[in-house]
């Protein structure tokens, strides 16, 4: 079929969830999307995606058997093995697909394909075809612009007290010493194995009624937002449409290895990620060797949330950008000011300790505004020393709240998994073995005032529910977003990668929200005190709540207007069958 555009996500629910509604999103405009995945996350696809008539499910084995049937079987391999023989199969899967799709002369190639950043090497792959690539980031577009500022400010020289504005970005966003030492950490290889990287300085933003606050930068006000016009606008860039009058474009991506898993060293047979972890300060950012080889660069976000930062990024690129989301799903922009249900559209394999309904039962009790939603990421978390902290943090607040305490809480995680391959549920034979952190005795201490759930939560209910009034969060981007919806005010704890630069577009620029401060050496914990004051600032504060709601206010009519007009773009732009990036 003709004008199939191929889109391949990488491992995981946070990358899989948004590039399945920008499956729907280009089905919609009239082309076929084609959606690569790996056979062990097929139970995430929900049965809905499956039956849309211009949706096709490709799925590569996990494992391709030997072609000699004399081969015995062979063990299991270590995570890190199992890890570089998945990017090994998909190459070799990949190419076995085109190959199939490509062969006879009247088979015309795929107009384009979508690559995930973190599946950027696939490009590689799709070159021997001569299709072109699209870059595609999961994230927001501040992570990307801090990292590519950092490189031409070369910052090394910052001092302690020192303040260092960015050329092109917000001073909200000024530089300091805790940014570039939280840059030449980085994430650990192969995945997060201590607390939030550190800096000086900490200690906690103004008052309730001077905004919302962090380590850095001014945080007084809600900032100025420009007007918007009418129906949005195209994307900036070079034969990508030119703004309207007075307006920025939209676009641009975080950076690609370091949220999330890092990329695993290059297979030993065949293409990989030969990248690791953020740029180190003043080097360039990782996910420029994407926009290199790419026609064009596509973006989780829009205009509404970022657009200083996506202008700053598409001043640097001399290719389109288009910033399409944030791609949630289709509900979600429909049932503003009501009660969103989880499974009515996310398929999960993971278990939980209790129902929707349940949730709601307790949600519905308890006071609007009161309710303190924790959770962090399903990859990336506190440690377990910290997570004993915040367990006495929550005891000491009197305020009601929600707490997801994920399996293997505490503990680095290994490569990505999916389906069924993920832990199911979280035991209670230990604390900080196996199965992780967990709160033993929390319940019966608490009582009604805390609801605990360990393994799944319906996230989009909670942070719908009108008795939620924040939201303690590592501010990974899928998260960031659902919250900023919803109106709920964020509690920031990043853990790593962009989401630091999150909560500090949160926190500073956005101001809906406070970022807890962190030590200045990592090897000491976060205080129990600013925890709960923390909760308490964010909870009490009404002006910060005003400034939430306004920001939400502005997706109550659906998905933003700016990201309709940038995927109609889109479409316009391989309509005209571009050619593959030469680099």
């Amino acid at each position: 079929m003709a004008n199939e555009i191929w889109i391949v996500p990488f491992f995981g629910q946070g990358h899989l969830f948004p590039l399945m509604e920008l499956c729907k999103q280009i089905a919609s405009r009239d082309f076929k999307s084609v959606f690569v995945i790996s056979s062990n996350f097929s139970s995430s696809v929900p049965s809905s995606l499956r039956q849309h008539p211009l949706v096709q499910i490709a799925e590569i084995p996990e494992s391709i058997p030997s072609s000699d049937p004399s081969t015995p079987p062979q063990p299991t391999p270590p995570p890190l093995h199992r890890h570089h023989d998945q990017h090994n199969q998909m190459a070799i899967g990949l190419e076995k697909l085109l190959s199939t799709r490509c062969q006879g002369s009247d088979s015309a190639p795929p107009v384009c394909a979508v690559l995930d950043v973190m599946m950027g090497w696939t490009a590689e792959v799709f070159k021997k075809f001569e299709i072109p690539t699209v870059a595609f980031f999961t994230s927001g577009a501040c992570s990307a612009a801090m990292e590519y500022a950092m490189w031409k400010a070369q910052p090394l020289d910052i001092k302690s007290d020192e303040t260092r504005l960015l050329d092109g970005l917000p001073e909200e966003m000024a530089l300091t010493l805790s940014d570039v030492k939280r840059q030449s950490r980085g994430p650990p290889p192969h995945g997060h194995g201590g607390g939030p990287p550190t800096g000086p300085g900490a200690g906690f933003p103004p008052p309730p009624g001077h905004g919302g606050g962090s380590l850095t930068g001014p945080a007084a006000g809600f900032p100025p937002q420009p007007s918007q016009g009418v129906g949005g606008f195209p994307p900036f860039g070079p034969n990508a449409g030119m703004p309207l009058p007075g307006q920025d474009a939209v676009g641009f991506p975080p950076f690609g290895p370091g949220h999330g898993m890092p990329p695993p060293d290059p297979p030993l047979n065949g293409p990989g990620p030969g990248r690791r972890g953020p740029p180190q300060p003043g080097g360039k950012p990782p996910w420029t060797e994407d926009a290199d080889r790419s026609i064009a660069l596509m973006i989780n976000t829009c205009d509404d949330l970022e657009r200083p930062f996506l202008k700053y990024i598409a001043d640097q690129i001399g290719k389109p950008v288009w910033g399409v989301g944030p791609l949630l799903p289709e509900q979600y922009w429909k049932s503003a000011g009501s009660i969103l249900h989880d499974r009515e559209f996310r398929t999960s394999t993971r278990r939980s300790n209790i129902t929707e309904d349940e949730v709601v039962e307790w949600l519905d009790s308890k006071p609007s505004g009161s309710v303190l939603y924790v959770s962090f990421g399903s990859e990336v978390g506190p440690t377990v020393e910290e997570y004993k902290v915040l367990a006495e943090a929550l005891e000491s607040s009197t305020q009601p709240f929600i707490w997801v305490v994920q399996s293997g809480s505490g503990r680095p995680p290994g490569p990505p998994r999916g389906g069924s391959d993920r832990p199911q549920g979280l035991s209670r034979a230990s604390s900080e073995g196996e199965e992780g952190y967990y709160p033993h005795g929390m319940e019966a201490r608490v009582g009604k005032r805390g609801l605990i759930i360990h393994g799944w939560a319906p996230q989009l209910l909670i942070l719908s529910h009108p008795s939620t009034g924040g939201f303690l969060s590592h501010c990974g981007w899928n998260s960031t977003v659902e919250a900023i919806g919803r109106g709920v005010p964020i509690l920031a704890w990043p853990i790593r990668g962009d989401q630091h630069h999150d909560a500090k577009l949160v926190a500073n620029f956005l101001k809906v929200g406070y970022h807890i401060p962190i030590p200045p050496d990592e090897k000491i914990l976060i205080k129990k005190e600013d925890i709960v004051k923390g909760i308490e600032m964010l909870i009490s504060d009404e002006d910060m709540k005003r400034r939430a709601l306004e920001l939400s206010e502005k997706f109550e009519h659906g998905f933003p207007t700016s990201s309709v007009a940038a995927l109609d773009a889109f479409r316009d732009f391989v309509a005209q069958k571009p050619k593959a990036a030469s680099s």
